[in-house]
């Protein structure tokens, strides 16, 4: 799992790249800029737990539970905000879309996306927490 972490924290990086291009042409760019943002940022964060994954002490379905809440919730927090942006939907997030509103239809999509990621965001913190707690009688790595 660990080389797919870092193929879809680069994955998530590109396509967070080609979006941007679009910004000005979206219907609330200051939202497009946020799901640029949150892409690329997301993209190195997949990178990063990639690059750490073996020192998750985690049994095998844990480590699928948080490997999935990691993805769903990387790639939902870029596509819920890219979808306010296309759409004029900002009412979920009125500081970055300036109090847009759009279509019932897609604010309804933005708010149950980014309402899912917030679960799976806390579930996934609080699963690598877990996973690099220290170890009772374990020694902590020497020169760290």
């Amino acid at each position: 799992m660990q080389r797919k972490f870092i193929r879809h924290g680069f994955i998530l990086f590109l396509v967070a790249l080609l979006f941007g291009l679009f910004i000005p042409q979206m219907k609330i760019p200051r939202l497009g800029l946020s799901a640029h943002t949150i892409g690329l940022l997301s993209g190195v964060l997949l990178i990063a737990i990639g690059s750490i994954w073996n020192h998750f002490d985690l049994s095998d379905k844990q480590k699928r539970v948080m490997y999935w809440c990691w993805l769903y919730s990387s790639y939902i927090n870029w596509l819920g905000v890219l979808v306010g942006a296309l759409f004029g939907a900002g009412k979920v997030t009125p500081v970055a879309a300036s109090g847009a509103e759009g279509a019932p239809g897609a604010e309804l999509m933005m708010a149950l996306m980014l309402g899912s990621v917030a679960v799976a965001s806390f579930i996934a913190v609080g699963m690598s927490l877990w996973g690099i707690r220290p170890r009772g009688a374990v020694p902590e790595e020497q020169g760290v």
